[in-house]
C-alpha cells in the first residue's frame, strides 16, 4: 500500500485511455468536434492517422505524455519514491533507473523534470511479470495528494526548479477535488478531463487557477482501466463507444493538464499516432497457468452460442461484431452513461469543439455499452465498466457477486478457478467499517455509479456450462 501512495503522490498522470508520428502529418482540413445523439447498434470504422509501432513504443517508455511534474534534483532527494521494481527494455539515459511509469523531462530552460507516463494506468505487475497495456487495478486514488505535493517544496531549490515545480503544485491543486475515488482500484480518469477542461481556456489552452465553468462533481464515477489491446478491434473509444473520428487526438486529451499552448499539445500529438499503431501491435498475455483442453474445447461451444453475438469469435477466423449494447438489454449501472457521458459531457462539450483536442473527431451521445473483445480476459479482474465484480465466475453467475466485498491488491493473489482477484466477501459496506483504511478497500455497490447489476446472461448456464466456459475463456 505504500508503493501505491508514493505513485499517487507523483500525480500529474492519468488518461481515458492513451496516445502516440510528424505534426506535418496532421490533417490541416480537420473540424471541430460534434456531439450527436446515436442509438445503440453497430459502431462504424472511420480512417484513422497512421505511424510506427517501434517509434510508438519509444514514446511511451522515453518521451513526455506529460510535460510538468517534480524537479529531478527534488525527486533524489525526497524519500517519498520507491526504487523500480521493473525494467522496461530500451529505456535510455535516466529513465533507465526511474520506475517503469515515471519519465525523464527537461524543459526547454534546461529544468530536468519526473512526470508520470501513461504506464501508471496502463501498465500493471500480473503474477510477478510486467505486462504493458494491461490496466492498473491497484492504484489507489483515494488520497487527498495536495499537501503532499506541497511537502516535496522543501527539497526544490533555485528560481527555476521553483517556477516548474509551482506550476505542477497548481494543476494538482486544480484537480484533485475531481479525482479522490471512494474506493481503491477503481480510476477517476473521465472526472479528470473534464476537472482540467474547466481550468483552461479552450482556444488558447491557458491555464486558470480559477475555474473557467462549472466542475465536473466532487464524487468521481468508478472506472475498471480497460486493456489496450482491444483497442486494435474496438472502432469507437471508452466504455460507451462514445469517441469517434481520430483516436490517436481523443487519446491525448489528458495531457492537457500540463499543455500551455497549442504548440504544447501538438508535441504530443506529433507521436500520438505512433503510440496509437503501438497499442494496435499489442498482443494479450498468455493464460500462466494450466488448461483442461477437453473442457476448453467444450467452453468453446457455450461461448459461440451465448457469447458470440456480442463480444466476437476467436480463432483462427476472428469477427468482433462492434456493437453499443442498450443499457435496456445490458443492465449494467447506467450512471457512467448518465453522468460521465450524460450530462458531464453536455457541460464540456463546447469546450471540446473549440479545442485543438476537438479537431478530427466527434463524439457519438449512446444509451448503452460496447460489448468489448475478450481477448486477455482473464488477466482483466475485476469485471465491468466499473469493476464491480470481482471474478469472471461471479460475472457468469450473478447470484454469486458479493454486495461488499474487500480484497489484498497484491498482483500474485490471483485464483485460477474463478479467474479473478481473491476476495472476502462482507456483510456490511463503507458505513460499517471501523477505520478509515478499511474503509477505503471496500467495494460498496450500494453506492451510485458503483452498483454490480446486469449482464445476467450467464444465469441461463449449468453450473457445468459455466465451468466450460471459464475454462475456455483462459484460451483467449
Amino acid at each position: 500500500m505504500k508503493i501505491l501512495l508514493k505513485q499517487w503522490f507523483i500525480l500529474g498522470w492519468m488518461l481515458l485511455v492513451l496516445v502516440t508520428c510528424d505534426s506535418d502529418k496532421v490533417p490541416q482540413s480537420y473540424e471541430a468536434a460534434k456531439i450527436t445523439q446515436v442509438t445503440p447498434g453497430f459502431v462504424p470504422e472511420e480512417p484513422q492517422r497512421h505511424g510506427d509501432p517501434k517509434a510508438g513504443y519509444n514514446a511511451i517508455i522515453n518521451k513526455p505524455y506529460l510535460t510538468c511534474g517534480i524537479p529531478y534534483s527534488a525527486y533524489q532527494k525526497s524519500t517519498l519514491f520507491p526504487p523500480p521494481q521493473y525494467s522496461l527494455p530500451e529505456r535510455k539515459g535516466i529513465n533507465k533507473n526511474l520506475p517503469y511509469y515515471q519519465t525523464y523531462y527537461e524543459t526547454q530552460e534546461g529544468t530536468g523534470l519526473v512526470v508520470n507516463n501513461c504506464l501508471l494506468c496502463h501498465g500493471s505487475p500480473f503474477n510477478g511479470e510486467l505486462i504493458v497495456g494491461l490496466g492498473n487495478e491497484s492504484l489507489d486514488l483515494t488520497q487527498d495528494i495536495v499537501a503532499n505535493a506541497e511537502s516535496i517544496g522543501v527539497y526544490v531549490e533555485g528560481k527555476k526548479e521553483t517556477k516548474e515545480w509551482r506550476k505542477w503544485v497548481d494543476r494538482v491543486t486544480g484537480i484533485a477535488p475531481y479525482l479522490r475515488t471512494d474506493t481503491i482500484g477503481v480510476n477517476s480518469a473521465v472526472n479528470l478531463t473534464w476537472g482540467i477542461f474547466a481550468h483552461r481556456d479552450p482556444k488558447t489552452l491557458a491555464w486558470s487557477n480559477e475555474l473557467l465553468m462549472d466542475p465536473p462533481s466532487e464524487k468521481p464515477l468508478p472506472v475498471s482501466v480497460p486493456p489496450w489491446w482491444r483497442m486494435k478491434k474496438q472502432n469507437g473509444m471508452f466504455y460507451s463507444a462514445a469517441g469517434r473520428g481520430d483516436h490517436a487526438r481523443l487519446e491525448i486529451m489528458a495531457s492537457s493538464l500540463c499543455a500551455e499552448s497549442v504548440k504544447d499539445a501538438q508535441m504530443v500529438d506529433s507521436y500520438a499516432p505512433d503510440i496509437q499503431e503501438y497499442i494496435a501491435s499489442l498482443k494479450p498475455p498468455t493464460y500462466p497457468f494450466k488448461i483442461d483442453q477437453s473442457l476448453a474445447s467444450q467452453g468453446k461451444d457455450i461461448f459461440n452460442t451465448h457469447c458470440a453475438r456480442c463480444h466476437g469469435t476467436y480463432g483462427e477466423k476472428e469477427e468482433y461484431p462492434n456493437l453499443v449494447i442498450s443499457l435496456a438489454e445490458i443492465g449494467t449501472d447506467p450512471e457512467y452513461i448518465k453522468t460521465a457521458m450524460g450530462s458531464d459531457l453536455d457541460r464540456s462539450g463546447p469546450w471540446l469543439a473549440q479545442s485543438f483536442y476537438g479537431q478530427g473527431t466527434h463524439v457519438a451521445k449512446v444509451d448503452g455499452y460496447l460489448a468489448p473483445p475478450l481477448d486477455g480476459v482473464w488477466a482483466t479482474a475485476p469485471y465491468l465498466h466499473n469493476g464491480s465484480v470481482p471474478t469472471l465466475e461471479s460475472l457468469l453467475n450473478s447470484a454469486q457477486r458479493p454486495k461488499y466485498w474487500t480484497r489484498t491488491f497484491d498482483t500474485k493473489d490471483y485464483n485460477d478457478k474463478t479467474l479473478g482477484w481473491n476476495y472476502t466477501q462482507l456483510d456490511y459496506g463503507k458505513s460499517g467499517a471501523k477505520k478509515s483504511e478499511e474503509q477505503k478497500k471496500i467495494y460498496d455497490t450500494s453506492l451510485s455509479g458503483y452498483g454490480n447489476m446486469g449482464h445476467t446472461f450467464g444465469d441461463v448456464l449449468s453450473k457445468q456450462e459455466r465451468h466450460q466456459l471459464l475454462e475456455y475463456l483462459k484460451t483467449l
